[in-house]
C-alpha cells in the first residue's frame, strides 16, 4: 500500500508487461543462440574456405547488432520500468534478494553489448584468428547473462523451502545461493538453451531467405540448410527438458496443469492447458514448415515463408511464457507473496486492522466519514438510497479495494472483466462471491488461482457495493444516481 497502483484501462497492467516480454524474449533469446551462431559459422568459413559465406554472415551480424543491441536493450528497459509500475512490491522484493545477482547480469550485458559491436566493425580489419575470439567472448558471456537471469526467473515459481523459512525475517540475503539455485534451476536452463539455439537457427532463416535462390543457388541452400540444422535439438530434447522441468514443479503449482490435462475429453481446458496445446501445435508447424519448405526447397524458401515460421515461433514463445507465468497463480513469487502484492505473512494483519488502515491513498476526511458509515451500522451494505456524500464515500472505500487487490489481474470491462464476469448479479450475490474470496477454504473454486480478499468486514462491504454500482445497468437520466457513482470514472 505504500506505492500508486497503475491501471491500466482495457488490457491490464499484467498485459503491458506480457506484450513487452514476449518480443523481448524472441529477442534476447535469439541474442544469446545467434552469438554462437554467428561463431560457429565463422569457423566453418575458415575452415572450409568457404568464402562466399563472409558476405552474408557479415550481412547477419549487422542485422543481429541492431535487433539485439537497439531492439532488445530497450525491450529490457521496457520491462523493467513496466513491472516496477504493475507490481512494485513483487519487482523491490527482486532487487532486494538478488542485488548482487542483478549487478553480475549486468556486467556480462556491457560485456556481450562491447563484444557485439567490436565483432562487427572489425571484419576483415583484424585477424581471422582475433576476430573469432571476439565472437566467443561475445557468445559465451551472452550466455552467461541467462545463467544469472535464469536464477531469478525460476526463484519466481519455486523459491524453494529454504529461502521461504527466512522470508520476511530481514536474513534472506543468507539463503541468496538456496534461491538461486531453486529447484525449477537447472531444467529451465536447459529449455532456455534449446530454446536460444532454436531461434538462432529460425532468425538465421530471415535472413538467409533474402538471398538470390538463381544467381547464388549452392550459397543460399547450404546456409539454409546448415539454419535449419539448428531447430534439431530443441525437437529431440526439449520435450524430455519439458517433463523433467514440469517434474520439479511443486504440485501445488502443476495442479492448474494436470487438472486442465485430465479434463480434456470433457472438452474443458483450463487457460495452462490451453496455452500449452498451442506451444505444441505451433512448434509441430514450425517443423514441417522447416523441413519441407526450408530444407527440401531452400533456393525457392523465400522471406515471406521464413516470416511465417519466426511468427510460429512468436507464438510459441507467448504460449509457452504464458503457461509458465499461470503456473504461479495465485502468486507472483509461489507461496509468499500474491500476484496483487500483498504477502502469506500480511494477511491476518489485514483482515484484523483493516487493508485502507494505512493506505496513503485514503484523506484523514475519507477515514472519518467512512467511521461515521461503520459507527451506524450500515457499513457492510450501504443503502443506495443514502446521503450522496456518504455513498460516494462508500464507493471511493470500495474503489480503492478494488484497485489494491483486484485490477493486478482484472479491468474493469475488457480484459478478465469484472462487469462481464459479474453481469447479472445482485449486491447479495456479489457479497457471496467476495465471502467466499475472504474465507479463503481449501474447498473453495477460487483458491487455486485468485488471492485472499483482505480487509475488515466494512471495507469488504464497501467493495460488494462499488461492484454492485460498477456492473449495475444506470438509468441515462437519472441525476441522482449519477451524483452517487461519480467517482467511480475517477481514475
Amino acid at each position: 500500500m505504500n506505492y500508486p497502483f497503475w491501471d491500466v484501462p482495457h488490457i491490464g497492467s499484467g498485459w503491458v508487461i506480457g506484450m513487452i516480454a514476449i518480443f523481448h524474449i524472441l529477442v534476447s533469446h535469439f541474442a544469446i543462440g545467434g552469438g554462437f551462431y554467428l561463431v560457429m559459422a565463422e569457423h566453418k568459413v575458415l575452415k572450409s574456405g568457404r568464402a562466399d559465406w563472409l558476405a552474408a554472415l557479415k550481412g547477419h551480424s549487422k542485422f543481429f547488432l541492431v535487433l539485439t543491441g537497439v531492439y532488445g536493450a530497450v525491450t529490457g528497459v521496457a520491462i523493467w520500468f513496466s513491472i516496477g509500475l504493475a507490481n512494485p512490491e513483487g519487482t523491490s522484493t527482486l532487487i532486494h534478494n538478488f542485488v548482487f545477482g542483478w549487478a553480475i547480469e549486468w556486467t556480462f550485458f556491457i560485456i556481450e553489448i562491447t563484444a557485439a559491436s567490436v565483432y562487427y566493425y572489425t571484419w576483415g580489419r583484424i585477424p581471422d584468428r582475433l576476430h573469432l575470439t571476439i565472437g566467443w567472448i561475445y557468445a559465451i558471456s551472452a550466455w552467461l547473462s541467462l545463467v544469472i537471469i535464469n536464477g531469478i526467473l525460476t526463484f519466481m515459481l519455486t523459491p524453494g523451502s529454504s529461502w521461504l523459512s527466512v522470508a520476511g525475517t530481514g536474513n534472506e540475503a543468507s539463503m541468496f545461493w538456496y534461491a538461486f539455485f531453486n529447484p525449477t534451476y537447472w531444467p529451465s536452463l536447459f529449455v532456455r538453451t534449446l530454446i536460444c539455439i532454436s531461434l538462432a537457427g529460425v532468425w538465421a532463416l530471415l535472413t538467409a531467405s533474402r538471398l538470390d535462390g538463381y544467381e547464388q543457388p549452392e550459397l543460399k541452400t547450404d546456409i539454409i540448410r546448415w539454419s535449419c540444422k539448428w531447430l534439431l535439438p530443441s525437437f529431440i530434447l526439449l520435450p524430455f527438458c519439458i517433463m523433467w522441468y514440469l517434474y520439479m514443479v511443486p504440485e501445488a503449482r502443476s495442479h492448474l496443469l494436470s487438472l486442465g490435462i485430465g479434463t480434456i475429453g470433457q472438452g474443458i481446458f483450463t487457460q495452462v492447458t490451453r496455452a500449452v496445446l498451442v506451444a505444441v501445435m505451433a512448434s509441430a508447424t514450425i517443423a514441417v514448415v522447416v523441413y519441407f519448405l526450408a530444407y527440401r526447397s531452400p533456393r525457392s524458401f523465400g522471406f515471406g515463408h521464413a516470416f511465417g515460421v519466426l511468427l510460429l515461433a512468436l507464438v510459441a514463445t507467448a504460449s509457452t511464457e504464458h503457461a509458465r507465468e499461470m503456473l504461479r497463480k495465485p502468486y507472483v513469487i509461489a507461496d509468499h507473496m500474491f500476484s496483487n502484492g500483498i504477502r502469506k505473512t500480511e494477511v491476518e494483519q489485514f483482515n484484523r486492522d483493516g487493508y485502507l488502515t494505512h493506505s496513503p491513498w485514503a484523506t484523514d476526511a475519507d477515514r472519518e466519514t467512512w467511521a461515521k458509515i461503520d459507527r451506524a451500522g450500515t457499513g457492510v451494505a450501504l443503502a443506495a438510497d443514502a446521503a450522496p456524500e456518504m455513498y460516494a464515500a462508500q464507493l471511493k472505500r470500495g474503489e480503492l479495494m478494488l484497485r489494491g487487490q483486484c485490477l493486478a489481474c482484472h479491468t474493469r470491462d475488457a480484459y478478465r472483466p469484472l462487469k462481464k464476469l459479474l453481469a447479472g448479479r445482485d449486491r447479495e450475490s456479489v457479497g457471496s462471491i467476495l465471502t467466499m474470496l475472504h474465507e479463503y477454504k481449501d474447498d473453495s473454486p477460487y483458491k487455486a488461482y485468485m488471492p485472499p480478499l483482505v480487509g475488515s468486514a466494512a471495507e469488504i462491504g464497501a467493495l460488494g457495493d462499488y461492484l454492485t454500482e460498477l456492473v449495475k445497468k444506470k438509468e441515462p437520466d437519472s441525476a441522482s444516481t449519477a451524483d452517487k457513482v461519480a467517482l467511480i470514472s475517477q481514475p
